[in-house]
């Protein structure tokens, strides 16, 4: 049974949202310098780094099931799956516009929280992840032509990572979540290391690793700190609410996104895909005062 507080949910994944657009930023920036499955794999490196002496010095507890085993390693194949194909798409497209196309995310979890997980989906929160889905649309910008297959990476993002959370929401259902991101990221690492072995023969660029110079170790450090917290409260909201309270908040990743990116690439979307931020922000905004609403409600 999950203990349920929609609202403190709802503050996590907000936090999230707040989080994640500035580790993308900061891959951005790596992506013209490092491969990408270097990146990952630092990524990873760091959260096995910060979260394993954590797990070891509260004296957290290790032991799992093969069930809950087997949903962690699917979990960790997921999440290599979904960070490398955004890092990978934000060489090719600007940080807003790839976040933008994999927003379609939020509606596939919507729609698996009710199908597999036979989890409430009641008007309110259809009609927001609606909305919030024809705001999406009118922010993505007709670019496929311009970069071609790379602008579906994102669309890899979005299947991987609403089967991700749905795994999640599984998973945190009798586990503990600092545990749950320290065993997952050892597995991960050893999938990628896996991967590396296979492939080292091949001289994939992508699949390739490099010596970083000293900046790129900087930043690969930013990132792989910053992912790692950012996943951590992600896991965290999914302890205390249900996907699909949670997934029109995940539309407020894209308008800090767009600010992001704007600071730091100059990238800004036209007049209809401010129109449409505008539009995913009232839907996210709309489902926390609500939540907020309802718990006062129930504690009333």
């Amino acid at each position: 049974m999950h203990n349920d507080r929609p609202l403190l949910g709802v503050l996590l994944m907000a936090t999230f949202c707040v989080m994640a657009p500035f580790a993308d930023a900061v891959a951005k920036v790596l992506g013209g310098t490092v491969p990408v499955v270097q990146i990952v794999t630092f990524r990873f490196i760091f959260q096995v780094l910060i979260l394993l002496p954590v797990v070891l010095l509260t004296k957290r507890d290790l032991r799992m099931n093969r069930r809950t085993l087997g949903l962690l390693f699917l979990r960790s194949i997921l999440h290599i799956i979904g960070i490398g194909a955004m890092f990978l798409s934000l060489i090719y497209l600007p940080l807003a516009e790839a976040i933008a196309i994999a927003f379609v995310e939020p509606f596939l979890l919507l729609l698996l929280g009710w199908l597999l997980l036979k989890e409430h989906v009641g008007p309110h929160r259809l009609i927001a992840c609606a909305i919030g889905f024809v705001g999406t649309l009118l922010v993505i910008q007709p670019s496929f032509a311009n970069v071609g297959a790379a602008a579906l990476l994102p669309l890899v993002v979005a299947v991987a990572f609403a089967g991700f959370m749905i795994v999640t929401r599984q998973l945190t259902a009798k586990s503990d979540p600092v545990t749950l991101q320290a065993v997952s990221g050892g597995m991960a690492l050893l999938v990628l290391a896996m991967v590396l072995w296979i492939t080292s023969a091949y001289k994939i660029p992508a699949l390739t690793l490099i010596t970083p110079s000293d900046a790129d170790l900087a930043l690969l450090a930013i990132l792989g700190v910053l992912g790692t917290l950012a996943h951590l409260v992600m896991t965290w909201s999914l302890k205390f609410a249900p996907t699909a309270t949670l997934a029109p908040v995940q539309y407020l990743e894209i308008p800090f996104a767009t600010l992001i990116g704007w600071l730091i690439f100059r990238d800004f979307p036209n007049g209809l895909a401010a129109i449409g931020i505008l539009i995913t922000v009232a839907a996210g905004l709309y489902i926390v005062i609500r939540e907020r609403r309802l718990a006062i409600g129930s504690i009333a």
